[in-house]
């Protein structure tokens, strides 16, 4: 069971896997989007204190709580990438980077709409506003660092210690109202007691919540299907367009040898089609990969003749020690002295 779970880490195998859910979050996200707008807009009564104002939080909330959860994810994934090499890790948290970045935008942004009338400005450097916008300049920092860098996996590597090392923020904005004297309201929904909302308004409030997280799954399988096209193009392991649609090609690389190695005519050809197909940032990374396969097929060539040597010694050895029961050197004999 645990071996059929692995088979997806390969992009070929995920590629039509994220194709069929993404029509599935996406329906989800919509119809649970319209739920919940109908019960914070229509259904959920008014605030007694804030007023209509408060209804703001039906998008604000979700949203900060998705800006705070996808960064973990993401730097899940950086780790992943990181202690595994795996391809599939680094390409999800690339592709989670820009939704975490516009939640966290959108929170900022709702947060100063609902700040207005609540504390008179749209804006004070209260700790929690302030480690929020530090989560957003971690996101487009990430998002930078690898539009700055041309080689896709050295971009892989220094975006995984970013995303690592900025994961520290994320409890800091969660613990930032109880660490700190903060204008910022408390948590109204908790594991531990009982929510400091109406129940309609925590309904409709965990609805949007739902709705944020299936858009959120929608959008980022979609971007990685297209970070998928772009480097296995790239790479020369099957990205093409077909019939209008982007689908990943079946055909896998070229055969094999007895040993493993690919012939060294349809090498050269595959490189050759690789380097012409690629862009110029990606040209390295496909010489860097044939390089280490041509190191590769020195250590077989070498296993291949130290084999064939032992094996000569053994077939010659029998054959020695039945004409003159030694296997002596030749111009070695049995009483030469040091001259």
């Amino acid at each position: 069971m645990t071996a059929s779970w692995f088979k997806f880490a390969s992009p070929a195998t995920f590629y039509p896997l994220a194709g069929r859910l993404i029509p599935w979050f996406a329906v989800a996200a919509a119809v649970l989007a319209i739920v919940g707008l109908y019960i914070g807009l229509v259904a959920a009564p008014t605030d007694a204190q804030q007023g209509d104002a408060y209804r703001i939080i039906f998008i604000h909330v979700p949203a900060a709580w998705m800006s705070m959860f996808l960064y973990v994810v993401m730097a899940g994934w950086s780790a992943a990438a990181l202690g595994f090499n795996t391809r599939l890790s680094a390409m999800m948290a690339q592709a989670i980077a820009p939704t975490g970045a516009v939640m966290t935008f959108i929170a900022l942004w709702t947060g100063a709409f609902w700040g207005r009338p609540t504390w008179g400005t749209y804006w004070a450097w209260d700790a929690r506003m302030t480690s929020e916008l530090i989560l957003l300049f971690l996101y487009l920092g990430v998002i930078a660092l690898r539009n700055a860098i041309d080689d896709p996996r050295r971009a892989d590597r220094a975006c995984g210690v970013l995303a690592l090392t900025g994961v520290v923020n994320v409890p800091i904005i969660y613990f930032s109202v109880y660490w700190w004297n903060t204008l910022h309201q408390g948590s109204s929904v908790s594991l531990t007691k009982a929510p400091a909302m109406a129940a309609i308004m925590l309904t409709g409030m965990l609805i949007m919540s739902v709705a944020a997280w299936c858009y959120a799954i929608a959008v980022s399988l979609a971007r990685v299907r297209i970070i998928m096209l772009e480097r296995e193009r790239g790479a020369g392991l099957g990205g093409n367009v077909a019939g209008g649609s982007h689908r990943m090609s079946a055909a896998g690389p070229p055969a094999l040898d007895n040993e493993g190695t690919r012939p060294w005519g349809a090498a050269h050809s595959a490189v050759r089609r690789n380097i012409q197909a690629a862009r110029p940032q990606e040209v390295s990374s496909i010489l860097r990969d044939e390089r280490l396969r041509l190191l590769r097929l020195e250590r077989v060539w070498r296993c291949r003749a130290g084999a064939r040597r032992r094996a000569l010694r053994a077939a010659l050895a029998p054959q020695g020690r039945a004409r003159g029961g030694s296997t002596r050197r030749p111009g070695r004999s049995a009483g030469s002295g040091s001259g």
